[in-house]
């Protein structure tokens, strides 16, 4: 089985930055698609940003040149870099993930418990 575990969410003043974190453990060959969600009160769940395969990144359009995600394969971990936080970014953010397990082709899918991000000054 896989665990994600976000951190690094708060609070923050518009215009500041935070970087969010979601470290995966247990059996992990190479990861599939990593992303972010976030998720606001009365709204619906928002992709902000995904790399699957070995591709580029994909941003919603409300983030795009203020939020960046990274991964490093080798702590199996993934980044979410948010700067110019805007008070519309107020969320929980939750990653997701799907996992290469094994050479046979068993994969894992999976969520992380999510991180509170608030942008108020």
């Amino acid at each position: 089985q896989v665990q994600l575990v976000e951190s690094g969410g708060g609070l923050v003043q518009p215009g500041g930055s935070l970087r969010l974190s979601c470290a995966a453990s247990g059996t992990i060959l190479s990861f599939n698609e990593m992303a972010w969600y976030r998720k606001a009160p009365g709204k619906e769940r928002e992709l902000v940003a995904a790399i699957i395969g070995g591709g580029s990144p994909d941003y919603a359009d409300s983030v795009k040149g203020r939020f960046t995600i990274s991964v490093d394969n080798t702590k199996n971990t993934v980044w979410l870099q948010m700067n110019s936080l805007k008070p519309e970014d107020t969320a929980v953010y939750h990653c997701n993930a799907e996992v290469l397990m094994s050479s046979d082709g068993a994969t894992w899918n999976g969520w992380g418990q999510g991180t509170q991000v608030i942008v108020s000054s």
